[in-house]
């Protein structure tokens, strides 16, 4: 699905995956998280090409991932920076989730790359559903319902 085409779906998972689902992005959002803010930077972490990376950074500042930024050093031309928006830091939790699958189903010998800690304790954090009262529920507990709109297939 293009993203031109994604204002038209009544899917959340279809629209987010539209702005979010190409190659790289998740990875740039990934890097950003860590504190990567400069085109080279991010260009330099993932051994991307400028053509794609730019797209890619368009793409997440057009939709509100990203806000870009104009900064100069000292006898240089201005360049960007590139720094996550609150909707940004929200997929936090998706890079997390994303990790924690990946490091259960798909380990490195070596072991995980990252680790997520509470600050607090120093123990490793996951991602989970919570209910209301904060209280982490199982999968046997959560029942998914569809509503109007649901892209339904027979």
């Amino acid at each position: 699905m293009t993203i031109a085409k994604f204002a038209g779906v009544s899917c959340s998972v279809a629209r987010s995956l539209a702005v979010l689902g190409e190659r790289w992005t998740l990875l740039i959002v990934r890097d950003a998280l860590s504190g990567l803010t400069r085109f080279e930077a991010f260009r330099e972490s993932l051994g991307l090409g400028a053509d794609v990376l730019t797209d890619r950074l368009n793409t997440l500042v057009e939709y509100g991932v990203m806000d870009k930024r104009s900064y100069q050093e000292a006898g240089a031309r201005a360049r960007h920076e590139y720094h996550l928006t609150e909707a940004g830091r929200q997929l936090h939790v998706v890079i997390g989730g994303l990790q924690l699958w990946g490091d259960a189903n798909l380990p490195w010998p070596s072991g995980p790359s990252t680790e997520r800690l509470d600050r607090r304790t120093g123990k490793p954090v996951g991602v989970a559903f919570v209910d209301d009262d904060g209280q982490r529920l199982s999968d046997e507990q959560i029942d998914v319902v569809h509503h109007n709109g649901y892209p339904h297939r027979n």
